[in-house]
């Protein structure tokens, strides 16, 4: 499950990404979903500017409706990734002894520990294309885990 603040940006483009590269991978009964860490953008889709980078990039995308996480979808899952520190502060609030918290930076073995991935809401379309490329930055690392997670 990949996390962010409202869940119209980077966390349901992290989402489609991963399903793709998992569908280039030959995964098969993977499943990847995404949510915010705030209820404010709940039931809205994903941010048109975020539609169109992936799909100018080439990512299929598929519908998506924002929602808050929950301490059930966190304890639930293999593996929680989120964007920001902050998001991992709240994810420990709603379930606190979830200990499979990542931030998405720590896939990404170019990245400087502990980094974060900008929230792009506040900028224009070329924040979204950097975002873009932070979230393919780390797909290679989390494709080995999750391959080792299938075992």
């Amino acid at each position: 499950m990949f996390v962010c603040w409202g869940n119209i940006c980077r966390s349901p483009m992290a989402e489609m990404i991963a399903r793709a590269k998992a569908a280039e991978e030959g995964f098969h009964g993977v499943t990847f979903t995404s949510s915010g860490v705030s209820a404010e953008e709940a039931g809205n889709p994903m941010d048109p500017r975020a539609v169109a980078v992936l799909k100018q990039a080439g990512y299929p995308v598929g519908p998506h409706t924002a929602h808050r996480a929950t301490a059930e979808e966190i304890e639930d899952a293999d593996l929680v990734i989120a964007m920001e520190s902050l998001h991992l502060t709240k994810l420990r609030q709603l379930a606190p002894h979830a200990d499979h918290l990542y931030l998405l930076s720590d896939f990404n073995p170019d990245a400087v520990p502990g980094s974060e991935i900008e929230d792009p809401w506040y900028g224009d379309d070329s924040d979204f294309v950097v975002t873009l490329h932070q979230i393919e930055a780390s797909m290679k690392e989390l494709m080995k885990r999750v391959r080792e997670l299938l075992g």
